[in-house]
């Protein structure tokens, strides 16, 4: 079993910043990508941004140039660091890790973690 637990959220103005971390734990083998999605109230959820084991990185159109992703390998956990964060901002943030289980037969997986608030004030 794999959990995704994510930090970082919170409440900030217009023009500030907020760094989310997502860390994964349990039975992992390797982690391909991870990324961010948000989900806005009464709306479907978006991806955010993705980045690949090597380090390749995706953005959504809306966040690029403010956000940036970024991971560390060695303690499977990835970051979003938003800045010049917008209203339109606002939503819950969740990780997802696409991974190969620890047990015997390295199956593929795709988890999500249980997601954090963002909320921009104007």
């Amino acid at each position: 079993q794999v959990q995704l637990v994510e930090s970082g959220g919170g409440l900030v103005q217009a023009g500030g910043s907020l760094r989310l971390s997502c860390a994964a734990s349990g039975s992992i083998f390797s982690i391909n990508a991870m990324g961010w999605y948000r989900q806005a109230p009464g709306k479907q959820r978006k991806l955010v941004a993705t980045i690949t084991s090597s380090g390749s990185t995706n953005y959504a159109d809306s966040v690029k140039g403010r956000f940036t992703i970024s991971r560390d390998n060695a303690k499977n956990t990835v970051y979003l660091q938003m800045n010049s964060l917008k209203p339109e901002d606002t939503a819950v943030y969740y990780c997802n890790a696409d991974l190969l289980d620890g047990r015997a037969l390295h199956k593929r997986y795709n988890y999500w973690g249980q997601g954090t608030q963002v909320t921009v004030s104007s």
